[in-house]
């Protein structure tokens, strides 16, 4: 099916990079969605087959073994990828945006050249911990402590609803340093599988995005060195913030790939069902909503891109970053339902995809900042801007 005007607007390696993709989705990743939905399966060979392609490290640089492609092409893959499968784009989005990402930013030369070569390979797949039973929208409250011992840092307490915390191997979590000093007391590190007093704990068995791994990860007296604390301490709360502007991105164009997906198994499947002796795509009950449908994902498509190619700009992008996820989310929510009510009874069972789809639609309005969120986020970014604006009579 042919794309708008906007992808055809994309550099030629990134074009390239979305057909493969693309064709890696519709022979590889299409077989297998629906029984690794169905059993909860991690999806251990089409990793390696992913990992081997390059794709977690697409936006990584290639001095640490990346692609050093553009935010653009990577969203692209995401895209691409959540057309077809959702947990298979955010086993790749959540290693990379916020697996990655931090070490990336914000990490020592030594730190970079220590982690990434086997996070861009694919080898090691990495996490973010920042999540804890009382601390979700108010990261803030994190209670996870790290005690400083000489060289060491000894960590106490538990994360969860963390993406790959069962199958990762790198992960970069919070935790408080200066009790008592707020979002101001939070460091960040690097820790590894193996740790002693590190551990993955219960996956949870979710609606959506089953194929996918959430786990706990549990810190008891884990000691972390010194010299994987990452960036300044106390510097952890503001780091996770920017890292969570570039990771609404990712969620932006998975959402995004979800409703292109509805969309397109609708279309089809208008075209071949017939009621009352005509294909159901020439009732405007059903080819209107379609119509809705695509203008949306144009609209979504647009957003999505635009703060992509803004934050390769070294532009800010955390307002147009927040608008994609939330216009992006609510749109995969809608698209999905929509999917499933044009399919009728066929679409509430396993037969066909939109009822997975509409399941995994679902997190998209609540990880990485719930619509709620973002809706505070942008609105703070209006008043600010409306501030600066000289009142005229």
């Amino acid at each position: 099916m042919k794309e708008g005007p906007l992808a055809l607007d994309l550099p030629r390696e990134v074009e390239a990079l979305r057909e493969e993709v693309r064709a890696f989705a519709r022979e590889r990743i299409a077989p297998v969605a629906t029984e690794a939905d169905r059993t909860a399966a991690f999806p251990h060979e089409n990793v390696r087959a992913m990992a081997e392609r390059g794709w977690f490290g697409i936006p990584l640089p290639r001095e640490y073994g990346g692609l050093g492609m553009s935010s653009l092409a990577f969203i692209v893959a995401l895209e691409e990828l959540a057309r077809v499968d959702a947990s298979h784009a955010i086993t790749v989005g959540a290693h990379t945006s916020l697996g990655a990402a931090p070490i990336a930013t914000f990490g020592t030369e030594r730190q970079k050249r220590a982690f990434l070569p086997e996070i861009a390979a694919g080898r090691k797949l990495a996490g973010f911990g920042l999540t804890e039973p009382q601390a979700g929208s108010d990261a803030g409250g994190t209670r996870t402590r790290a005690v400083e011992d000489g060289d060491e840092f000894v960590l106490n307490g538990t994360k969860v609803f963390i993406t790959n915390g069962g199958v990762g191997e790198t992960f970069v979590v919070t935790a408080v340093t200066e009790p008592g000093r707020g979002s101001s007391g939070v460091s960040a590190f690097v820790i590894e599988k193996g740790t002693p007093g590190f551990r993955a704990g219960k996956k949870e068995d979710k609606l959506g995005w089953r194929a996918s791994d959430t786990s706990e990860l549990v810190f008891e007296d884990a000691r972390v060195p010194r010299e994987n604390l990452l960036g300044a301490r106390g510097a952890g709360f503001r780091q996770f913030l920017g890292v969570l502007d570039g990771g609404r991105i990712g969620i932006g164009a998975f959402s995004l790939g979800l409703a292109v997906g509805a969309y397109e198994a609708s279309l089809r499947y208008a075209l071949v069902r017939e009621q009352f002796g005509r294909p159901i795509a020439e009732f405007q009950g059903v080819s209107f909503p379609l119509a809705d449908m695509a203008l949306r994902i144009e609209a979504g498509r647009h957003l999505t891109y635009h703060a992509a190619r803004l934050k390769d700009a070294g532009r800010p992008f955390g307002r147009e970053a927040a608008m994609a996820k939330l216009f992006c989310s609510e749109l995969a929510m809608w698209a999905t339902t929509q999917a499933v009510q044009l399919h009728g009874a066929n679409g509430y069972t396993s037969r066909y995809p939109v009822e997975r789809m509409m399941r995994d639609a679902k997190i998209c309005e609540i990880g990485e900042g719930t619509s709620e969120i973002q809706r505070v986020v942008i609105s703070r970014g209006e008043l600010r801007r409306a501030a600066d604006v000289p009142q005229t009579a």
